[in-house]
């Protein structure tokens, strides 16, 4: 069972390796990267190449890790009791299976994403050691153990706006997602815009490093960000020559699509305003 990359998704050779490597050694993918540079399409794409389910868990600020094992709905339980339901007499009926109860007893082996671990309170990780190393939990209320079928493939998503725990990290296979250079987001952008005009995606991607590599700027544009505007100006039937600026144009074509807040536009603007004024 090995991950090469998919037609849909660019990976490269340190990707393919750390992938394989956590499916060797049967432990948790841990996947940092910056915002956009497709973490979460990963696991999709693991799971097409691979002719895997997948299960997906969408971490937020409020999400508790016993979600993931399972809920007991108490409150529905008291209130059925109140109106004589039958369904009272057993527990089971008011037990809800979590994500990771769905993918331990999953017929066949899965993919479970856990997106954005890092969003969750800092005991979140923590909280699920045991159970994604034994892979099996206690229900509690019905006195019963579940226990993986088959184990699956976890791959865990992180933004890095929160350390993770040391004991947290040792269970894990840890890989970066590294911004794509030059040559490799060629590739991506193939893949998502075949065809494109060579010398439009040379002078657009320029323009692209050109302001992640601006100093000051709050939110560098991610990978999505530049597809979505290379959408954008093969919409519009721009050229590479339309896309050209001097000096005192600092701000490309369509960069709403690149720069997602008033302190980044007005930086450009500043920089265009001084150059100006430097004539």
């Amino acid at each position: 069972m090995k991950f090469s990359g998919t037609d849909s998704y660019v990976a490269t050779d340190d990707l393919k390796v750390a992938v394989n490597a956590a499916v060797t050694l049967e432990r948790p993918l841990l996947v940092k990267g910056e915002p956009g540079t497709g973490k979460t399409e990963l696991a999709r794409q693991v799971s097409a190449a691979l002719g895997l389910p997948m299960i997906e868990w969408h971490i937020k600020s409020t999400t508790r890790a016993q979600q993931g094992l399972y809920e007991y709905d108490a409150v529905s339980r008291l209130r059925d009791s109140q109106l004589g339901d039958e369904r009272v007499h057993d527990v089971a009926n008011y037990i809800k299976p979590g994500k990771l109860w769905e993918a331990f007893a999953a017929p066949g082996k899965v993919v479970l994403l856990i997106d954005e671990i890092d969003k969750a309170d800092i005991e979140f990780p923590n909280d699920l050691l045991q159970e994604l190393d034994r892979m099996e939990f206690h229900v509690y209320e019905t006195n019963e153990t579940v226990k993986a079928v088959n184990r699956p493939i976890v791959i865990i998503t992180s933004n890095n706006e929160k350390e993770l725990p040391d004991a947290f990290l040792r269970r894990c296979f840890f890989h970066y997602i590294r911004f794509p250079d030059m040559d490799t987001m060629r590739q991506i952008v193939e893949v998502h815009h075949p065809g494109i005009k060579q010398a439009l995606l040379t002078t657009a991607l320029t323009q692209f490093y050109e302001i992640r590599d601006q100093q000051g700027l709050k939110k560098k544009p991610s990978t999505s960000e530049v597809l979505d505007w290379l959408k954008l100006l093969l919409a519009e039937d721009l050229e590479a020559e339309d896309l050209r600026r001097d000096s005192t144009q600092a701000l490309p074509k369509l960069h709403g699509a690149l720069l997602k807040n008033e302190q980044d536009v007005h930086l450009f603007e500043r920089l265009a305003f001084m150059a100006r004024r430097g004539r």
